[in-house]
């Protein structure tokens, strides 16, 4: 088994624990889309809890990446998600989140 797909077995072993159903081949899609940062601690994760994090995955991954407009509804999305995870976890794997956040705005065709 390559590295990477380690890392989707790993992400899909979290959401099955965590009780959040999921598209394996879309979360392994976004987890592609990550690049090597999957492989680097620090990148891997989103701190919910850290105002500059927050706003990087606003604009980088919601506006840049997913072409969303900048609004109120994009911090109250990231709010839902950082929710579902669980706000005492303190692994939030960024392709996990990146995943949710695709399907909460309905962006999945950007992976197709």
């Amino acid at each position: 088994m390559s590295k990477f797909d380690e890392k989707v077995e790993q992400y899909k072993k979290f959401m099955t624990d965590k009780g959040l159903s999921f598209d394996a081949d879309l979360l392994a899609a976004v987890t592609k889309g990550l690049g090597p940062s999957i492989y680097k601690r620090d990148a891997e994760t989103v701190s919910g809890t850290d105002p500059k994090e927050l706003e990087t995955v606003k604009k980088n991954f919601l506006i840049k990446k997913l072409g969303l407009a900048d609004g109120p509804a994009l911090d109250e999305g990231i709010a839902e998600v950082i929710e579902q995870i669980g706000k005492s976890e303190r692994t939030k794997y960024r392709a996990v989140v990146y995943y949710l956040l695709a399907k909460k705005f309905g962006k999945e065709s950007i992976y197709g």
